[in-house]
């Protein structure tokens, strides 16, 4: 029996994905709930696991836009596993289909093949006065397109014989296409501003220092900085509610919960999972819920489900080494928080100068709807937070907050 595989809708409102990578060849046998291939959509990589066990007919290319529902593959239950390498080519394939050498075909004299161009990409042509000759096409029997000619680059005079030169040309995954078009639209939707202050960490590097070995045996996960900070963002979205809140048209949404979006690192690139609940969670709950989603996203198992919503976002650029940025909102939130790196300078303390680790904080926030007055204020409760985190975040009682 032949059954026909079609792509599943990976979240609401995703109506296409694209095949990012075949896991399986052609004619393999693959077992049922084996992942047979990764594919991308616009808010994350997902794996698709084959439906049945049997031989499988590969119906789309790496790099092809399927919609969901669409068929993307054949799987056949009644084909056997074969002996050798999975990707052994099924038995059933015809001997048509064995390739046989062939005479050479004569040199093309000019730089590339002499096929005409179709109308609309001779007109292209023509208006950046390229020569087609200079133009690879990508048609069929080396046919020019409209799209060669849009993306031909005219140009630019003789260039010195620098040696051989190559490069390398690549189509963004669709995830990637939708971070770059997110932030495009954050830059030119929001009316965005970016405001610093700086924090001395060491009465965190205290902290940590006294209670690491006793946190880790306890919760089995390491006390960071990002409980910190997010118990401290937690506090300061309280005191600014408007930092909380997101612009629909002409109104206002304001949100009575925190949903904490951490930027984290994955093979795909940056992803955005978020912390759910984050003003309930204790400084063990936020490690562990961190921990959770940095592995998923590590192991490319983030879902759609783990990046949406989020009211506000923490993101650390320290750990890449960054001294000071302004992170880019992500839309449709009102701000995040830039961390950067920890660099111990020297710093005016009760008059004495004295080295400090000092950490420069930035928030960047939507003023349509933020206030000066709210985004300093709200970087200040941060600060203020991060100074004197026995009393402000852990009411003067250390092993108290963190359950120990």
């Amino acid at each position: 029996m032949i059954l026909e595989m079609k792509v599943p809708s990976p979240g609401e409102s995703i109506t296409e994905v694209e095949i990012a990578q075949w896991l399986v060849s052609d004619g393999d046998y693959v077992e049922k709930d084996q992942a047979i291939a990764e594919v991308d959509s616009d808010k994350a990589t997902l794996e698709l696991p084959a439906e049945v066990s049997g031989t499988i007919t590969l119906k789309a290319e790496e790099g092809d836009a399927i919609a969901v529902g669409a068929i993307v593959c054949l799987i056949d239950t009644d084909g056997k596993p074969t002996e050798g390498s999975a990707s052994s080519v099924s038995s059933e394939t015809p001997a048509a289909a064995v390739s046989v050498p062939t005479t050479p075909a004569p040199e093309q004299t000019s730089n590339y093949a002499s096929q005409t161009p179709s109308p609309a990409a001779r007109k292209i042509i023509t208006e950046k006065g390229m020569d087609a000759a200079d133009i690879k096409g990508s048609g069929r029997g080396g046919r020019i397109t409209k799209e060669d000619a849009v993306k031909a680059v005219p140009s630019m005079g003789t260039q010195p014989d620098y040696g051989d030169r190559g490069q390398d040309r690549s189509k963004l995954s669709m995830l990637r296409r939708k971070v770059a078009e997110r932030l495009v639209a954050a830059k030119n939707e929001t009316a965005m501003l970016t405001t610093f202050n700086e924090a001395d960490m060491a009465p965190i590097f205290e902290l940590r220092n006294q209670y690491k070995d006793a946190f880790l045996e306890k919760h089995g996960v390491k006390l960071g900085f990002m409980s910190f900070f997010t118990r401290a963002v937690v506090r300061a979205l309280g005191l600014y509610p408007d930092v909380n809140s997101m612009m629909d048209g002409d109104y206002k949404i304001a949100y009575d919960y925190c949903d904490i979006s951490v930027a984290v690192s994955g093979p795909k690139g940056l992803m955005v999972p978020v912390v759910r609940n984050a003003e309930s969670l204790s400084f063990a709950g936020v490690e562990k819920e961190i921990g959770r989603l940095a592995v998923k996203a590590r192991d490319g198992k983030i879902t759609v489900d783990d990046m949406t919503g989020g009211t506000f976002t923490i993101s650390n650029g320290g750990v890449f080494g960054s001294m000071l940025s302004t992170p880019i909102i992500n839309p449709p939130q009102s701000g995040i928080l830039g961390m950067h790196n920890i660099i111990e300078r020297p710093i005016a303390l009760d008059g004495k100068v004295v080295i400090r680790p000092m950490m420069y904080l930035a928030l960047s926030y939507d003023h349509r709807i933020i206030d000066g007055r709210e985004s300093v204020g709200f970087l200040v409760a941060i600060k203020e937070a991060l100074e004197d985190p026995l009393t402000i975040l852990m009411d003067g009682d250390a092993k108290k907050a963190l359950e120990l």
